[in-house]
């Protein structure tokens, strides 16, 4: 039955900081927590061959999801299945090679006290996080995680607040132990996260944005700044490279090139200008190999919009734009 009842702003927010100040005061409590049992449960996971399966039921169940997510992403294999399910069949899911880690607050849910004699069956190593030592979960695992708290956030002790908090930071601890026991790298990070822009800045190179080819504005060191023009406009990278007869590079030739050359020489001779006389000479540049990140910053820090790629050589390799980095999503 619901009644309405106006509050005050104030009183709403005061309400909103005890919850969580009292939150804050849990997790500092699980500081105390993370003894042999916590490096034991990290370990279990460390020597597991196959996957790791998180489970567990209600609210449990929703951070068992988000823990699973998490240690998927930072190296750590394991995906979630459902207490209830896995009696009607999901237990095919798990196997003597993974690692199960069970969360339940009481350590007495039925769906998951029902299926420790089948992973005992199967050999499978349980990890449980209870906020009770003496329950059956925590009683039949190989390592416990004390998850308990003195005080949900709920005024009435009831829904779980506090708990599942604490739950949550309790699995990121997991996460990250085993993140760094692994020596996990941005890079391992990005293969996890290849579709978000994280990913794209951490895995996207040069060569994988760049112009090349028939692609690459190019004109001789000795031609005119109309011929020069002429092939910007033509490529449409708003500049130009300017090589030798042996296609090194002498130089570029870009729009800001053109408006200071308009600054200075306003006579009808600018056109027949050789192109060697106002180009940026030494231009700057990067390797194919690095990544379009750096790259971006490069043309940020320059106040620049594009970049010659060269090879080892120093041979013009391909020219890399800041609208082509930023189309690909490295932002």
């Amino acid at each position: 039955m619901t009644t309405t009842n106006t509050q005050s702003d104030e009183t709403l927010i005061q309400s909103g900081l005890r919850t969580i100040q009292t939150e804050i005061e849990e997790i500092q409590r699980l500081e105390s927590k993370l003894d042999h049992q916590f490096a034991k449960a990290c370990q279990i996971i460390l020597q597991t061959t196959g996957k790791v399966i998180v489970t567990g039921m209600g609210k449990s169940g929703h951070i068992g999801r988000k823990i699973a997510a998490t240690l998927a992403s930072t190296g750590t294999s394991a995906f979630f299945v459902h207490p209830g399910e896995a009696s009607h069949g999901d237990m095919g899911m798990i196997t003597e090679n993974d690692a199960v880690i069970a969360i339940s607050n009481s350590g007495t849910s039925s769906e998951i006290v029902t299926l420790l004699p089948l992973l005992k069956r199967l050999k499978t190593p349980i990890i449980a996080m209870t906020g009770n030592a003496s329950s059956a979960l925590a009683t039949a695992a190989d390592a416990h995680l004390d998850i308990g708290v003195d005080q949900e956030a709920c005024p009435l002790d009831l829904a779980p607040t506090s708990s599942t908090t604490v739950t949550l930071v309790m699995g990121d601890a997991v996460a990250i132990a085993l993140l760094e026991a692994r020596g996990f790298t941005p890079e391992d990070f990005a293969f996890s996260h290849p579709g978000g822009a994280l990913g794209k800045r951490l895995i996207l190179r040069v060569r994988d944005v760049m112009h090349s080819g028939e692609q690459i504005p190019v004109v001789a060191s000795d031609c005119i700044l109309s011929e020069a023009l002429l092939e910007m406009n033509r490529k449409g990278l708003g500049m130009t490279t300017v090589q030798d007869n042996d296609q090194r590079l002498q130089g570029i030739f870009t729009d800001g090139d053109l408006r200071r050359s308009l600054d200075k020489n306003t006579g009808d001779t600018l056109l027949s200008t050789p192109i060697c006389e106002i180009m940026t000479r030494a231009p700057k540049s990067v390797s194919s190999d690095m990544l379009a990140a750096e790259a971006l910053n490069i043309m940020e820090q320059s106040a620049i919009t594009s970049l010659v790629v060269q090879d080892a050589d120093n041979s013009v390799a391909g020219i890399i734009h800041l609208h082509d980095i930023l189309k690909a999503g490295v932002a």
